[in-house]
């Protein structure tokens, strides 16, 4: 059921701690799809450590690397999925967007750390190809409080009624409705950037604004072959909101755009998907505006 949706899906690994829920999720979805894996390693070669240095360090990171991509491969293999491997050379983000662009890959999935912000796939980079990547890109993270589920059962698609929000609610909605899973649209007015002298007269723009919003994103997945649809219009702080509603209403995935409305701040930012990926406890989907 899922063979129109994805037939290639990137999986770039460090060797840091590859999370095996996020392998197995990987494998999950694959299976669904008929989709093959491609495993890639990135040999971090713009460090210091490395750049001052013969190639002897390059060897052993590329070494390190066929290592990873392997047991990652045997991982992905004995459940199933189909998976081929790869190791390069050059600066992870980078590299990582423009291969998935060269080998046509459908989605890429990618695990962060988080909160913790730190370097490698564990944060900045995966951070940066959400930011540069025109194909969709799936972000778990590696807390342990995440909730990794398939096939999902709820989808949470987040919108502000800009371009880069139908994109996204195209995608989101297509795997929703492949997956019969419930499709919760979202838009949340935010009410802390809204001075009080004209909260009377903009709040009500922006309340009517964010409803025909969720209504486009209703359309959107009726399209799509979405049969169960909620919608839901909140104030707050996006990034919050958004977060709660994953934990109140049982959502299993959200997808959303990685730029926002241009020129306003009161509905959704790009920066609310940024820290969505950093703290959602269930996996999220971004969509660029190329994608």
């Amino acid at each position: 059921m899922g063979q129109e949706m994805y037939d290639e899906i990137l999986l770039p690994v460090d060797g840091s701690d590859e999370a095996a829920a996020t392998v197995s999720h990987v494998a999950d979805l694959a299976n669904w799809a008929d989709a093959t894996v491609r495993v890639l390693y990135v040999a971090d070669t713009t460090r210091d450590s490395v750049t001052v240095v013969d190639g002897q360090v390059v060897d052993a990171l590329v070494r390190e690397g066929e290592r990873v991509v392997e047991s990652v491969a045997e991982t992905v293999v004995s459940q199933g999925a189909d998976c081929q491997t790869d190791v390069l050379q050059g600066d992870p983000a980078p590299t990582i967007v423009e291969y998935a662009a060269e080998f046509g890959s459908d989605l890429i999935v990618t695990a962060t750390r988080g909160r913790e912000g730190l370097s490698r796939l564990g944060g900045s980079v995966s951070e940066r190809v959400v930011r540069l990547s025109s194909v969709p890109v799936l972000t778990t993270r590696r807390e342990s409080d995440e909730r990794l589920v398939f096939p999902y059962e709820a989808v949470l698609v987040p919108t502000d009624g800009s371009e880069a929000a139908r994109i996204a609610a195209d995608h989101a909605t297509s795997l929703a409705g492949a997956l019969d899973a419930t499709v919760h649209a979202l838009s949340v007015v935010d009410d802390s950037v809204l001075g009080l002298d004209i909260r009377e007269t903009t709040g009500a723009d922006d309340e009517q604004t964010a409803r025909e919003a969720v209504e486009t994103v209703v359309d959107i997945a009726e399209a799509n072959g979405v049969r169960d649809t909620v919608q839901a219009v909140k104030q707050g702080k996006p990034a919050e909101v958004i977060a709660d509603y994953v934990e109140t209403n049982g959502v299993d995935a959200v997808g959303m755009g990685t730029t926002g409305r241009r020129g306003t701040e009161r509905i959704l930012l790009g920066s609310v998907s940024e820290v969505t990926v950093r703290t959602a406890p269930v996996p999220v989907f971004t969509v660029g505006d190329g994608a």
